[in-house]
């Protein structure tokens, strides 16, 4: 069956087409050429309406046992917030972390069809796709977590070579169903069981004979030459800390010109100016990624009110958790493989700290000029829920918008921005590019994020309003592998998604050294730790689509 789409503004900023007028074609689940003269069976007038792929989050916290820590953690924001079922939706309940089904349906509604969970443990890597297949509307994926494993740290110890830490990182690859590497506070979870509180880029850790610099330059470069197509996914050391751009300068560095994506920048860009030692450093990062093409950043904004956040930084979660609100919070480490921290949290805007954290994300979006490098996101739910992506979309393209709430900060923090000097208001293309075509390309996602013939047919449909924020928090239509599945805002086909994953390839030797390590130091035993492809499809997870890794040599 040939359904077309007829007369919309499309936005496909991978093709290079900005608010052109074109027909689209939809036939089983794809965008299609048709053949001269062939009718259509299905069509759907969109003359006057914003056309853009189904956007993509490339960093949310949307599965694995912290975010279920956090949900039990606020009872009342899950009773405070319960979707009503429906004929065709469960019901659900949260805002600052909702359950399985509320987080599917309201991405959807929004016009998000596929997102990313960045921090998959490995050892609690079927967990977290239990979580995620349970999530409808949404084809998923993970990033597994290594940085702070005793097994990478030992073999780094031993000086084995690059090729052997290459295969590890294939393996771990392929044994949690994930298409990336997260590193998180290089080395520094480890060191805080030895009873380090910090940790920086190029400080010696407590035990092994390490910094963060060897852990980014080796994972960085493992991950470059395994061809993995979206770089080390990096939560920098310091994260909050005043004074912590000089720790990201470091880990920019670190990865000597390979390429590195560093997230929720926000959180690490922060100076020691000012009488209260606390100021923005935005300038200087975005100066420092402007200049390195290698870069590519999420900023992780930050928005004001009732948040909660969730990490595997223990060391830092721990430090924070005295400014938890409400007043509980919990720590905990899984297998000695790695840790995770849950604090609540409330963002104020007439909080000097919060306020300032709030213009320096912002400053960070209009300050890096090349959007194919900035991806839209508030490290949900740790800057802010997802569900604020319009209004935070509003302040990026809206000025007058951004200075109104800028005059409402805390005052002392507005005069320290330079959020009120910047002019930049970003265009829908902009927005498309930063939302889809951008995250579809460092994600290596041949399929998604653009609007080309061969694409999957997920599609989203905005009515052209004035005001940016009620554009994108309800579209008029979003359709799923071709099927409509949200209409006028409202989730009126429930589907489920799919697992995106990548394979590169490796010695299975491997397995044997991995084995011995299990066999000491593990609970589990290596049979049982690998995540097959018919686990996935019988309900472990989600069926898997395999992209493809392009293996390039370092110099």
């Amino acid at each position: 069956m040939l359904t077309k789409l007829v007369g919309g503004l499309i936005y496909d900023p991978a093709q290079g087409i900005d608010g052109e007028v074109r027909d689209l074609f939809i036939r089983d689940g794809q965008l299609v050429a048709p053949a001269p003269g062939e009718d259509p069976d299905h069509t759907h007038d969109l003359r006057g309406k914003l056309v853009m792929a189904g956007a993509i989050d490339l960093h949310t916290h949307i599965g694995g046992g912290k975010v279920n820590i956090a949900r039990t953690m606020l009872p009342e924001d899950q009773r405070a917030h319960r979707r009503v079922r429906t004929a065709v939706t469960r019901t659900g309940g949260g805002q600052v972390v909702p359950s399985t089904f509320a987080a599917g349906y309201r991405y959807a509604e929004m016009g998000y069809t596929t997102a990313f969970e960045p921090a998959v443990l490995p050892m609690n890597a079927r967990q977290a796709h239990m979580e995620m297949a349970d999530t409808p509307m949404l084809d998923t994926g993970g990033y597994a977590m290594l940085g702070n494993d005793d097994l990478l740290l030992q073999l780094m110890s031993e000086g084995v070579g690059q090729e052997v830490i290459n295969d590890y990182v294939a393996w771990t690859l392929k044994a949690t169903q994930c298409i990336g590497i997260k590193v998180v506070n290089p080395g520094g979870i480890n060191a805080f069981k030895f009873n380090a509180r910090k940790l920086d880029v190029d400080e010696r850790h407590p035990h092994y004979p390490l910094t963060p610099r060897d852990i980014l330059r080796t994972l960085s470069r493992a991950v470059a030459e395994l061809g993995v197509p979206h770089p080390l996914h990096v939560h920098a050391s310091n994260l909050g800390i005043p004074g912590n751009q000089v720790s990201t300068l470091a880990t920019i560095d670190a990865a000597e010109g390979l390429p590195i994506h560093l997230t929720h920048i926000q959180f690490h860009s922060y100076g020691t100016e000012g009488d209260r030692r606390f100021s923005s450093a935005a300038a200087v990062i975005a100066e420092a990624v402007n200049r390195r093409p290698n870069v590519t950043i999420d900023v992780g904004q930050v928005m004001f009110g009732q948040t909660l956040t969730v990490s595997g930084d223990t060391m830092r979660q721990y430090a924070n958790h005295q400014h938890a609100h409400p007043r509980k919070w919990t720590c905990m480490d899984i297998e000695c493989d790695a840790g995770c921290g849950v604090v609540p949290f409330r963002y104020r805007d007439q909080n000097f700290v919060n306020a300032l954290q709030w213009a320096i994300g912002l400053e960070l979006f209009l300050m890096v000029d090349d959007p194919w490098r900035v991806f839209l996101t508030t490290d949900h739910p740790n800057g802010a829920p997802f569900t604020s992506y319009p209004r935070l979309i509003r302040l990026l393209m809206d000025r007058g918008f951004r200075n109104d709430c800028l005059a409402q900060i805390n005052p002392e923090a507005a005069a320290l921005s330079n959020l009120g000097s910047l002019t930049r208001e970003y265009s829908r293309n902009e927005i498309a590019i930063m939302t889809r075509a951008a995250p579809g390309r460092v994600l290596g996602l041949a399929d998604r994020g653009h609007l080309a013939p061969g694409a999957r047919a997920d599609i989203t449909v905005y009515h052209d309003l004035a005001d940016p924020e009620q554009t994108f928090a309800r579209p008029m239509l979003v359709f799923k592998g071709g099927e409509v599945v949200v209409e006028e805002g409202a989730v009126t086909r429930v589907v489920r998604g799919r697992t995106q994953v990548v394979r590169p390839e490796f010695d299975p030797a491997i397995e044997q050294r991995i084995g011995r390590w299990f066999d000491r130091y593990h609970s589990i035993r290596l049979a049982n730790f690998a995540i097959t492809d018919t686990e996935m499809a019988a309900g472990i997870g989600s069926p898997v689509d395999i992209h493809p890794c392009r293996p390039r040599g370092v110099a």
